[in-house]
């Protein structure tokens, strides 16, 4: 059975999203679309791609597929999704899921209605080291989990000449922001990890929002968090603790802190060493690698090798016509924006928010 795919999207698509779908059997691409033909084009011509569009509706009006992958400004997911749901697709939204838990909730009570595939571009849980961190904590290696510390920092923000004028995810009408960006994914690995949260105490802050297009000169505002740091309580009990920023000056990356009863995990990206030590023991290194990161075509690092699996994934329960078992479905989707609704809640209300 050939899965006929179309994407929305000609950046973090043509990066992770078009090669993962190229070295999967049997998928056939037969069209993208971007906000600027040029871009589509581009692309379309780089994967052998015999459809590009400037407009997405023209394209899902113009081709029966099986398959829609939308990497696209958050502001378009819920229109784009319930679009492409109801001519017959299933669809990969990426993260973060909408703009509310409202429309995280229409997505998903579309897609279930219409009986379709779906998954939210988590892909995370996909990466062999953040898999055993799963099955560690399951399996009780380091007893009950206490405390998780996770950062992200970057300087990626840090100059105000950094962002083009009007870029979207520095535009919270946009639904840009280190939240959604980077946040989303921290949600969504503590629950992957740990179940459910209960409650959520934080605080969101745009740090450097007098900003100036560096090719220009042009100066502009941004509207959207770029700092952000929250506790959110599960409901196993343990406390997790968030730090995300985009405009220190010097980066750090993201480390991952796990403290439990009986022992302690550690994971950094800058080298990707899961260590892991039990009480009376030293750190010993359980790092596993991605088979998937030596396949032809496939960028670097652990987002775009991560990509591949979580495809193969959804291109099974598309030709299988099952759930899928690890992605993030839009039922994860409508959790983990129920969680960064009540961070921005709690933020404007300067209180702990329990989530329902």
């Amino acid at each position: 059975m050939t899965i006929k795919a179309a994407v929305i999207g000609a950046s973090f698509a043509r990066a992770a999203y078009l090669p993962a779908l190229k070295v999967i059997d049997d998928v056939e691409i037969v069209a993208i679309a971007s906000a600027h033909q040029a871009n589509a084009q581009k692309v379309a011509d780089e994967f052998g791609i015999p459809h590009a569009y400037g407009d997405w509706e023209t394209m899902l009006n113009a081709h029966s597929v099986d398959f829609v992958g939308i990497a696209t400004p958050t502001i378009y997911h819920a229109p784009m999704t319930l679009a492409a749901l109801e001519r017959g697709a299933h669809v990969l939204c990426e993260k973060p899921t909408a703009m509310n838990a409202q429309e995280a909730e229409a997505m998903l009570n579309r897609a279930e209605a219409l009986g379709r595939v779906h998954a939210i571009g988590h892909e995370l849980r996909f990466n062999p080291n953040r898999r055993k961190i799963r099955q560690l904590i399951a399996d009780g290696y380091i007893g009950q989990v206490r405390h998780i510390n996770m950062v992200n920092i970057s300087a990626a923000w840090g100059d105000p000449a950094t962002r083009p004028a009007g870029d979207w995810w520095s535009l919270a009408a946009m639904g840009g922001g280190r939240l959604g960006a980077n946040g989303s994914h921290q949600i969504d690995l503590l629950r992957y990890w740990l179940g459910d949260i209960g409650a959520i105490d934080g605080q969101i802050a745009t740090m450097v929002p007098n900003r100036v297009d560096k090719s220009t000169g042009e100066p502009w505002t941004a509207t959207a968090d770029d700092q952000v740091s929250f506790t959110a309580e599960m409901q196993s009990g343990a406390l997790a603790s968030v730090f995300l920023s985009g405009v220190a000056r010097h980066g750090i990356g993201n480390h991952v802190q796990i403290f439990g009863s009986e022992g302690t995990i550690k994971l950094a990206d800058a080298d990707e060493k899961l260590l892991v030590a039990r009480v009376g023991e030293d750190f010993v290194d359980m790092s596993e690698t991605d088979p998937n990161a030596a396949l032809p075509g496939i960028g670097k690092g652990i987002w775009n090798v991560s990509v591949v699996a979580m495809m193969q994934e959804l291109i099974g329960a598309i030709r299988d016509q099952r759930t899928p078992q690890t992605a993030a479905t839009f039922a994860d989707g409508l959790r983990t924006q129920i969680a960064m609704d009540a961070v921005r809640l709690s933020s404007r209300e300067r209180r702990w928010v329990q989530l329902t």
